[in-house]
């Protein structure tokens, strides 16, 4: 399938071509290059269905996703969701930090879905495979139309982020907030500025996501943190724990989770090549402590846990055993004059 229009893009010139129809979509009308994204190219498709329900077996606390997005440009060399970047035919390595899908049309199918006789108002999730928040969003826009239609829905809504362009939705969120619960999580495991550059090429740096906790709980919502991927031997040492969650403490973050570097997708390939690359020395120690199940052993995660521990308790954060889990209700804050409501569901 193929369609010919101009897209709006602030007068920058942009090249586009017909491309070949993507596995399980409905078509792509075309890839576009701009030279505000150097290097990357945008495959706009037509989406068939926006909500993404979960298998029942999942452990998760929702059943539903919406992913705009397919591939991410912020390029972390960890993502689990690079081997998902394979049933479009594209690879888990370079293609998924520079081959994005935008599914153009999904505001319009969510809307439609949403209007179901079915439809129960369920908890929807977003930023559980790629980040709704990467700069492709910045472009698109198709999150205000999604906070909207979710919330007009009557369904609670959850975001997970590295992205600095959740702010911008701020108030709109804190609208929805009046009506449906609402959760904000910031996805941040390091401070040091070198390693994070060359982990996450793409991603904003951690001065500007620790402002983005700051704006966030300003705003009258409880951030929760996820301090993933603890990386072994890079940034699990007592230290640099310490200075971070000191940090996102500093920067108003109510609750936090933690959980270890996991390697069991085919994206292990492309993390070890990393890892070859930047530090051999710790190759083989990842192949003792990773083994074949591609998980740290138990007494890693045991260690790991005992460190963690009492410096959430040090810096008053509520420790989430289960990242998913509810957190304990706060008092609402005052929000431009008025009181935020209280929020319930802590989901991301």
């Amino acid at each position: 399938m193929r369609w010919d229009g101009q897209l709006l893009n602030d007068g920058a010139p942009v090249s586009t071509s017909g491309v070949r129809a993507l596995p399980g979509m409905e078509g792509v009308g075309r890839a576009v290059t701009t030279p505000e994204f150097e290097g990357i190219t945008f495959h706009e498709v037509l989406c068939k269905s926006a909500l993404n329900r979960l298998p029942e077996s999942s452990a998760m606390p929702f059943s539903w996703t919406i992913n705009p997005y397919r591939g991410c440009t912020h390029a972390c060399t960890y993502c689990f969701a690079r081997s998902s970047h394979e049933y479009l035919e594209f690879d888990a390595g370079g293609d998924f930090d520079t081959q994005i899908v935008v599914k153009t049309n999904l505001v319009s199918v969510l809307k439609k879905e949403l209007r179901r006789a079915s439809w129960r108002g369920d908890p929807v999730a977003l930023g559980t495979n790629t980040d709704p928040y990467q700069r492709a969003e910045g472009r698109y826009r198709l999150m205000p139309g999604v906070i909207g239609a979710l919330a007009g829905a009557g369904s609670p809504i959850s975001i997970l982020t590295k992205g600095t362009l959740l702010r911008r939705d701020l108030p709109l969120l804190a609208t929805a907030a009046t009506t449906v619960p609402v959760q904000l999580s910031v996805s941040l495991a390091l401070l040091d500025t070198d390693l994070q550059a060359s982990l996450e090429p793409g991603a904003p740096k951690p001065s500007a996501r620790l402002e983005l906790i700051r704006s966030i709980a300003e705003a009258g919502f409880d951030c929760h943190v996820m301090v993933a991927p603890v990386v072994p031997y890079l940034t699990d040492d007592a230290a640099s724990l310490r200075g971070l969650f000191a940090a996102i403490a500093e920067a108003g973050a109510a609750t936090a989770s933690v959980q270890a570097l996991n390697l069991t997708g085919r994206y292990r390939g492309w993390y070890l090549s990393w890892l070859a690359e930047h530090h051999p020395a710790l190759v083989r120690r990842y192949r003792q402590l990773y083994g074949s199940t591609g998980r740290v052993s138990a007494e890693y995660r045991n260690h790991l846990r005992s460190r963690v521990a009492p410096l959430l308790e040090e810096h008053g954060l509520t420790r989430l055993e289960d990242p998913y889990a509810e957190p304990p209700p706060r008092p609402a804050r005052r929000v431009d004059g008025a009181v935020a409501p209280d929020l319930q569901a802590a989901l991301f």
